[in-house]
């Protein structure tokens, strides 16, 4: 760590604190606010479409596709805005803008200005990059897989929540969840007005350059350095890999075990719980004691383990015993987060963090068309054999790769 860089994080301590729960509360209300809606948006949609349930289905799809073009191209222009500006700005703004959509939406008289909305949506909340990125600026190398994963904490209680906020709510008034998010949104920007400090200061800004802020450039900066390449090569297949849950759970798990909505919805809480146990208390202490490289490493074996006994459990109750066994998984996306941010210069940390956004976005828009496919086709007449468990096996070979080319990535740090 250089001097200049030292003395930044030394001077931020008394911040710090204050900061980083700013952070984790922004993380948290923008997962809540996005799981808030998640049970009453494919209902709103059937709704403009005379209930018609194939029809609102595919428009649902196509929401949640934009939703991540939008993500893929304004990750790295958001992160590329707060090298140049800061991170303060880019968070307050986000907020604020993540406010008055769910307004718009909570008003929107038709199924194009839903639309329209969720674009919006898609643009404002690809400033979590950034969220990560102040994260980095008031964090030493060796502490930010710790926090990190608490900041990972806040993901896994909104997605938990959020859905279960939502359905409540829903049911009041089918858009009071929208007024919610967006007060709770509102809420937040306004907190951070008030309390976030900057955690970038001026001389360690770079110029705004379009270059670089465009997914194709900003994924360069991937490219340029081995340690970096191999390490978003096997944070991709990680982020393919996890997208098998939310598009073929609920199915799997129907058609499977025959459970119903109180079971499924009971399993999701349990994997999200046990995954906010491991990220808030487990990585700190696992890291500190066997290293960022063999924490990366015995993360992605745990969640390799994981979608293996998910994919093979002829029974529910097997089924969850696979659920720690994969919340241990949670141990490598902090590690890998952690071992990127030491790549990179102090003033790419936002540029790094885009880039990593979009490599995510990119998973968001394979994935369930890779899983969903490979569900259908394995349940089907025309299967070579009766194969549901099929997604998870696959997730459990693209963590498996991912592993395998994060250990070569590794043995190039070391020597």
């Amino acid at each position: 760590m250089s001097r200049d860089a030292s003395e930044s994080v030394a001077g931020a301590a008394p911040l710090r604190s204050a900061a980083v729960a700013f952070i984790f509360v922004t993380v948290l209300l923008d997962t809540l606010a996005l799981g808030v809606i998640i049970p009453i948006l494919p209902k709103l949609i059937e709704s403009f479409v005379n209930n018609d349930t194939a029809n609102a289905a595919r428009l649902f799809g196509l929401f949640g596709t934009v939703w991540a073009l939008m993500q893929f191209f304004f990750s790295p222009i958001a992160g590329a805005l707060s090298d140049r500006f800061g991170r303060r700005p880019v968070v307050l703004l986000s907020n604020f803008g993540l406010a008055l959509d769910y307004v718009l939406m909570a008003l929107a008289p038709s199924l194009t200005w839903l639309f329209v909305g969720r674009v919006i949506s898609g643009i404002t909340s690809a400033s979590i990059s950034t969220a990560y990125a102040y994260i980095t600026d008031l964090t030493a190398p060796e502490k930010r897989a710790a926090v990190f994963g608490k900041i990972g904490v806040a993901f896994g209680a909104g997605f938990i929540l959020g859905p279960a906020l939502g359905g409540l709510l829903g049911g009041i008034e089918p858009r009071l969840p929208f007024w919610v998010a967006a007060g709770l949104s509102f809420a937040n920007g306004l907190y951070g007005l008030l309390i976030l400090p900057e955690s970038l200061p001026s001389d360690r800004r770079s110029p705004f350059r379009w270059k670089s802020a465009n997914p194709v450039g900003a994924l360069h900066l991937l490219r340029a350095d081995r340690v970096l390449a191999g390490l978003s090569v096997a944070n991709f297949f990680g982020q393919l890999a996890h997208v098998v849950l939310p598009s073929t759970f609920v199915l799997y798990a129907t058609y499977r075990y025959g459970w119903g909505t109180t079971t499924v919805g009971a399993t999701l809480a349990l994997v999200g719980i046990c995954s906010m146990v491991v990220q808030g208390t487990a990585i700190g202490p696992i890291v500190k004691r066997f290293g960022e490289r063999r924490a990366l490493l015995l993360g992605l074996a745990c969640g390799a383990a994981g979608f293996l006994i998910f994919g093979a459990a002829p029974t529910g109750a097997l089924f969850w015993l696979g659920i720690p066994v994969m919340a241990l998984w949670g141990l490598a996306s902090a590690a890998t987060q952690a071992l990127m941010t030491r790549q990179v210069a102090p003033d790419q940390q936002g540029q790094l963090q885009g880039a990593t956004s979009s490599v995510q976005s990119v998973s968001q828009l394979v994935g369930p068309f890779l899983f969903t496919l490979t569900f259908a086709y394995f349940i089907g007449s025309d299967a070579p054999l009766k194969l549901p468990g099929a997604p998870f096996l696959l997730a459990s070979v693209l963590l498996l790769l991912a592993l395998a080319v994060a250990a070569r990535t590794l043995t190039i740090v070391r020597s």
